[in-house]
């Protein structure tokens, strides 16, 4: 198939560019590099299957294809918060774009969105059928409530005009190639630990996240893609499904299993929780088990000690 993923020279959409063209499709990796980076795509260059476009997808495109995995987005606090309302853009005006392609060449569309949607959860864990906790008006809430509108345009596209869509509530995902200065907790871990610096916690440390690796999540994304209607019965192919790893862990646990895989004795620094800090963070993956037959593979301590290795070879290499 001939399959487009916007932000495709991002974190995850790097790795998705990788894996389909390894099942031997012809990628269309459209990017407008704020966050994505060339160099994340420069080892697919060479692909006469792989093609690169520098476009934002707050403009229409016009492209013929089979599959659109719409990634496009800022995904970390730090950089969806520089520019708030260009975030809002990117999640409204970008999915009305993609869908409007998938509309008119009849390509199935997957909607990348996130456990953010959740908000700070009063129901743990996260089921889909969950409708969340959401500051509307808060410094998060361009992301989240972002996120929330392109579910909703997701789904009217789909019943109003048959469109054949796919949403996946993506959770804390970590793995090579996540920017340094991005903001989250696995890559500021990291790089602090590496460098000998104390680790930035924040409020008490005792705020839960659950981490799945890049791998992983990418196999849960192609799995939704290509699942078809009436795969299982009573399951809905078009409704969210939650993807990520159940495995809950402490920020303070996090911090010392960052440690561990970076061979270094963790000294912490204590900052004020930001406002909306969501407290806990699970999904729960039933839907996933029964319709997609997914679960993660990768264990945290594994996963991290490839990401650590990652980190440690680009500040060696600078």
């Amino acid at each position: 198939m001939r399959i487009l993923v916007t932000g495709g020279a991002g974190f995850i959409g790097s790795h998705l560019c990788e894996r389909l063209l390894a099942e031997g499709h012809d990628v269309l990796c459209l990017d407008n590099f704020f966050t994505g980076r060339r160099e994340n795509v420069y080892h697919l260059m060479d692909s006469k299957r792989f093609e690169v476009v520098r476009h934002d997808v707050i403009e229409p495109i016009l492209l013929e294809v089979d599959q659109i995995y719409n990634l496009a987005c800022p995904a970390s606090p730090v950089h969806y918060q520089y520019n708030p309302v260009k975030t809002v853009k990117t999640n409204v005006l970008g999915t009305i774009n993609m869908l409007g392609l998938a509309k008119r060449v009849r390509a199935r569309i997957l909607q990348a969105s996130t456990s953010e949607v959740y908000g700070d959860p009063e129901v743990h864990p996260q089921t889909e059928d969950y409708w969340g906790h959401v500051n509307c008006v808060g410094p998060r809430s361009c992301y989240d409530e972002g996120k929330r509108l392109a579910e909703t345009l997701m789904m009217d596209y789909h019943r109003q005009n048959g469109v054949d869509t796919r949403i996946i509530r993506i959770f804390n995902t970590y793995g090579p190639r996540m920017l340094e200065n991005d903001g989250r907790v696995v890559s500021n871990f990291i790089v602090q630990a590496l460098r000998g610096e104390e680790l930035t916690l924040y409020g008490t440390g005792a705020q839960t996240r659950s981490f799945c690796y890049v791998d992983d999540l990418v196999e849960g994304m192609m799995r939704l893609m290509n699942v078809g209607e009436g795969a299982h019965p009573g399951v809905d192919v078009h409704d969210p499904v939650n993807v990520g790893n159940p495995g809950e862990f402490t920020m303070r646990e996090l911090a010392e299993e960052v440690g561990r895989a970076a061979g270094v004795e963790v000294r912490l620094r204590q900052c004020p929780l930001p406002r909306d800090d969501p407290r806990q963070r699970r999904p729960d993956i039933t839907r996933a088990r029964k319709l997609l037959g997914w679960e993660p593979a990768v264990a945290l301590r594994e996963g991290l000690g490839r990401t650590v290795q990652y980190f440690a070879e680009r500040i060696k290499a600078k």
